[in-house]
């Protein structure tokens, strides 16, 4: 499976954001992260879907943005971050008993987007299983979700494996935490895609740590 690094804008200058995107862009990364926080599902605030509009303004032409609902309630914003140019449109897992998993997943794809679904750390990969079929990628949180700048939790490595055992086929990332030796930790756990904030941000040369993310991430998921 070919190996995904998103950078998160949520760790970038915000002062400089056109020069941050662009440089996401042109350090080879494969899609741009966009972390949406609510204050109710999560103790923060972060982005508006017009800042999936300004992103497009920076980014060429066609490059993905891939968007983390972290929301209450997903299917009130899910097609306006979607008009506004997002790629991808996760949402929780954990709000399975508010809203209906499947008809959001069905709206999204009927707006030409792809469905991610997202797993906190203390979920189990079960939860998940009866919504594989709708799914295009799985989001499981290494940390928790809210801020940037956490540890991540080994203990999460179990349930990527179990994931990929379930479906050999799907897209499974981890966001929280990431850097050279968690994500080759969960590469060789069956991840091939890997969101990066503070870890990429913080580079002189975002290029070449991408570059070496993905080749120690390519060696560890082939021994997964």
């Amino acid at each position: 499976m070919q190996i995904q690094i998103l950078p998160s804008l949520l760790a970038a200058d915000l002062a400089n954001l056109g020069a941050e995107i662009r440089r996401v862009a042109d350090a080879g990364a494969d899609a741009l992260h966009l972390d949406i926080m609510d204050g109710h599902f999560v103790p923060n605030l972060s982005f508006a879907p017009d800042t999936s509009a300004l992103c497009k303004r920076y980014l060429p032409e066609g490059f993905p943005i891939n968007t983390h609902l972290m929301m209450t309630n997903p299917d009130a914003y899910a097609e306006r971050f979607i008009e506004k140019g997002s790629a991808t449109i996760q949402y929780h897992l954990e709000m399975r008993e508010q809203i209906d998993i499947h008809t959001l997943a069905t709206q999204i794809h009927a707006k030409g987007a792809r469905v991610g679904l997202v797993l906190n750390p203390d979920t189990p990969a079960e939860v998940a299983t009866p919504y594989l079929d709708c799914a295009d990628e799985i989001l499981c949180m290494t940390v928790f979700p809210g801020y940037g700048g956490q540890s991540f939790i080994a203990d999460v490595l179990p349930k990527i494996t179990t994931l990929r055992r379930l479906n050999p086929t799907l897209d499974i990332m981890v966001d929280g935490g990431v850097n050279f030796e968690t994500a080759e930790q969960a590469a060789a756990a069956g991840a091939n895609a890997f969101v990066a904030g503070s870890f990429l941000f913080k580079q002189i040369d975002m290029a070449a740590a991408i570059a070496e993310l993905r080749a120690r991430c390519t060696a560890a998921f082939a021994t997964a």
